[in-house]
């Protein structure tokens, strides 16, 4: 620092610009003050930073291909020789690089551009392309379906390959004669369209287990079977009323299911059971009558019923809660007493379902000892034992 004072000392030091000085007056020399300034830390790196890009700039101005083996001719001839199969119909494997609204751009490893229209993005109707899990990164198998002439760019789909998936999946299901279920998404006068495997099936009414409309089952999930499958027709028909009447097969008589209130009406509830509708009817909700039902139920309870029986002809099941009150009026006074009995009172009903049976067939017995048979007294049928009484007109004849 002395130095640099030793340097500049007696320089002198113009006057400002607005100053005037007197004719002939001795030149004085100005005071000079001298100073340092630090680089902070950041300042620092900032000019490293700098430096560098200087350097690098200058470089690539004086010599762009310094330290680079690979030419542009070398690209261009590589580029022209990758293998890629680009015709309608094939399948290529890309990479998701960016997104638009309107879908996404894919890099498929060739100079040809290719796009993902979101309406090719999956089966089902989106608003947004990343609906369909479409997001930058994402590795997939897409077919080529058409090409834009106006800048040859490559429109891809992943519709077409989910399609034909859900297709053979349907045909599968069909020959395994399985029970699935599909969400109703809308309807006509003839029955209602319900989503599939990603794919639109037409269910006619003439195949629904219960009297309703379209609007009743919208966006409901219905049990189905599969009747039709033609991808070339493009024909998807499937049966409620068949699912309906395997599920039904498994219900036996007396048995007590759980299910859910669906709707009211004048004459009874219906309830729905695992997806069957059942009719718990006003008569058979309690032994005390019942004036109103909302008063006793409302749509979304849940409960217990007991089948009485079922017609799987028409698809029809009868409910009750009144055989499972312990107490005539518990439905009405005590439901959850009722709910919590319910087995137990099944049984006591199941119990004299088989003594009134057993009665029966004791009945019938009596009026033809010639059968040879006779009833145990837990009501099992089977022969007639040496110390049974007999009768009293056979034993006269003897």
């Amino acid at each position: 620092m002395a130095s640099l004072v030793q340097h500049v000392a007696g320089l002198a030091c113009p006057p400002l610009s607005g100053a005037s000085r007197r004719p002939g007056a001795p030149v004085r020399p100005s005071a000079l003050v001298c100073g340092t300034y630090v680089l902070s830390k950041d300042e620092k790196e900032r000019e490293r930073m700098r430096t560098l890009f200087d350097e690098a700039s200058e470089r690539c101005r004086t010599a762009p291909m310094e330290g680079i083996t690979f030419s542009p001719e070398d690209l261009e001839s590589a580029v022209e020789t990758t293998d890629i199969d680009t015709d309608i119909g094939s399948l290529i494997k890309g990479t998701v690089f960016m997104t638009t609204s309107n879908g996404a751009f894919i890099d498929i490893q060739s100079k040809a551009t290719a796009f993902l229209p979101i309406d090719e993005a999956c089966l089902l109707d989106i608003d947004h392309i990343e609906e369909a899990g479409i997001r930058p990164g994402l590795v997939e198998q897409f077919m080529i379906i058409d090409e834009n002439p106006n800048d040859e760019t490559l429109i891809l789909s992943l519709q077409s390959i989910q399609q034909d998936l859900a297709w053979e999946r349907c045909r599968q299901l069909q020959a395994e004669d399985v029970v699935i279920t599909g969400r109703v998404i809308g309807g006509n006068k003839g029955g209602v369209v319900a989503l599939v495997e990603g794919l639109k099936a037409f269910v006619p009414f003439s195949q629904v287990s219960s009297k309703t409309t379209a609007e009743d089952l919208l966006d409901k999930e219905l049990p189905l079977k599969f009747v039709e499958v033609d991808e070339e027709q493009g024909r998807l028909v499937l049966s409620n009323r068949k699912a309906m009447a395997d599920s039904q097969a498994q219900l036996g008589i007396g048995s007590v299911v759980l299910g859910t209130v669906e709707s009211l009406k004048p004459y009874g509830a219906f309830i729905d059971i695992g997806g069957i509708n059942g009719l718990l009817h006003v008569s058979q909700i309690s032994h005390d009558r019942v004036a109103d039902i909302s008063t006793v139920l409302q749509p979304g309870d849940t409960l217990k019923v007991m089948i009485l029986s079922h017609d799987r002809e028409r698809g029809r099941v009868s409910l009750s809660t009144k055989k499972l009150e312990p107490t005539p009026g518990d439905m009405i006074r005590n439901p959850k007493l009722v709910f919590e009995k319910a087995d137990e009172m099944a049984q006591i009903f199941r119990q004299r379902i088989a003594q009134a049976e057993a009665m029966a067939r004791a009945d019938m017995l009596r009026f033809q000892p010639e059968s040879g048979l006779s009833l145990s007294s837990e009501g099992i049928l089977g022969p007639l034992s040496s110390d049974a009484p007999q009768d009293k007109g056979q034993s006269a004849d003897e």
